[in-house]
């Protein structure tokens, strides 16, 4: 197995054609081998045992990699076996997650960016990969890159562009929005007719450590989340590419423990963030068991975008749009609009289970939609565009009790599901 893994990549068309023949050699060899088996009976019951055990084997491992390949779970052999770590170091980076560094004066950070491989990363124009060492977090983690198709058109050789940041689950990949969702090939018809605005769609790795969900914190010590996501990968795209400043250009996207924190960035963070979206995620970092933000009750308020907005003395000029169902992602909408107020605006968006569940088939046909929000919500909309209208299902708080929706924790009871 040591020379599969160095090989063939865990994601790599390779492997899954490899798990295919092994799975059908798996199956014929019962079917030939059981009555021609010969010597002593505890020979033959042990080989017939173990023929057994590889056909289970190669059929779990078969499904396990067309699982996924449709869900982008896990990037690499280091992301499934636990042993990969993104984080070079994690200094203390204080409040504001820059450790007073005057950013302006970083010098400009300069990236080759080769063809992603992977699903879906070739469709739409392609996705782009780089890998970034961060200046200022102590990151080193890839990030995807995908360019609307106005962005090489001469007619746009001086426009800057509007870049949204997109977060996956946990676990979950960085490549997820576009081989999951399809993202890009959704959207590329999209921006062609200007029905949504051309973005520049940024995807930064979040898995940073092994077998733990980071929550987008900054933790001294351990992981400076917060700042690859908000500092790191923003001044990376605006070095290498025609990017608008934040925070008037730049919003975040996340669905499930994605979704948690690009909600949380938006409101830590007004000063880099226009808007965010979350589908299908939470406010107390809690709902997610193996979060690193949950480990004692000051991380916990700190990294809940609930709290961190009811505090704030000044209501920041931030939009969230909130989707979910009840019980997964609706209650902590409602917890967030119960305390906003204006500039703040919370559109929350209520989704009946018969919908999908928390799973892509739930976010998938939620990315249009999004990104037509997105695109009013920001002021992006081309005047003779035909930006249409998405009519959000009737609110309802069925089955949370005022507690949990005051706290905005209804979203994820017992936190039994995750991507």
């Amino acid at each position: 197995m040591i020379p599969l893994f160095g090989d063939m990549s865990l994601t790599g068309t390779p492997f899954l054609y490899t798990a295919v023949v092994l799975t059908i050699v798996a199956l014929i060899l019962p079917l030939v081998l059981w009555s021609r088996m010969r010597g002593p009976k505890a020979v033959r019951v042990a080989a017939r045992a173990v023929m057994l055990l590889f056909a289970q084997a190669t059929a779990v491992t078969l499904v396990f990699v067309m699982v996924n390949n449709q869900n982008n779970l896990y990037d690499n052999w280091a992301d499934l076996l636990g042993t990969g770590n993104h984080v070079q170091q994690a200094a203390n980076l204080g409040k504001n997650g820059t450790g007073n560094i005057s950013l302006n004066r970083l010098p400009k950070v300069k990236q080759a960016f080769s063809p992603a491989e992977g699903p879906g990363m070739r469709a739409a124009g392609g996705v782009e990969v780089t890998q970034l060492k961060g200046q200022v977090s102590g990151v080193n983690a890839e990030v995807y890159v995908w360019l609307p198709p106005q962005y090489k058109e001469p007619a746009y050789r001086h426009h800057k562009f509007p870049v949204v940041e997109l977060l996956p689950g946990y676990p979950g990949s960085a490549k997820a929005w576009f081989g999951s969702l399809h993202a890009n090939a959704q959207l590329l018809p999209l921006m062609k007719s200007g029905r949504v605005a051309p973005f520049i769609l940024v995807a930064p790795r979040t898995n940073l450590l092994a077998g733990v969900d980071t929550g987008c914190a900054n933790i001294t010590g351990t992981v400076n989340a917060d700042t690859w996501l908000s500092v790191d990968v923003p001044k990376m795209v605006m070095d290498n590419f025609r990017a608008e400043p934040a925070p008037s250009g730049w919003a975040v996207a996340g669905y499930s423990a994605g979704a948690h924190c690009a909600v949380k960035l938006a409101v830590a963070h007004p000063d880099r963030y226009r808007a965010a979206v979350g589908m299908s995620g939470y406010n107390d970092p809690i709902a997610e068991r193996n979060s690193l933000a949950a480990a004692g009750p000051t991380l916990r308020a700190e990294n809940n975008p609930y709290l961190l907005l009811k505090a704030k003395k000044t209501p920041p000029p931030i939009a969230l749009y909130i989707s979910g169902e009840s019980g997964d992602g609706y209650e902590a909408g409602t917890a967030l609009a119960s305390v906003a107020e204006a500039p703040t605006t919370v559109h929350v968006v209520f989704l009946p289970r018969s919908d999908g569940g928390h799973t892509m088939a739930l976010w998938r046909p939620q990315v249009k939609a999004v990104f037509r929000w997105l695109t009013l919500e920001m002021g992006k909309n081309h005047p003779h565009a035909k930006t249409g209208t998405t009519t959000p299902h009737g609110r309802s708080n069925a089955g949370s009790t005022h507690a949990e929706l005051a706290s905005g924790t209804a979203s994820r009871a017992g936190a039994a599901r995750k991507r």
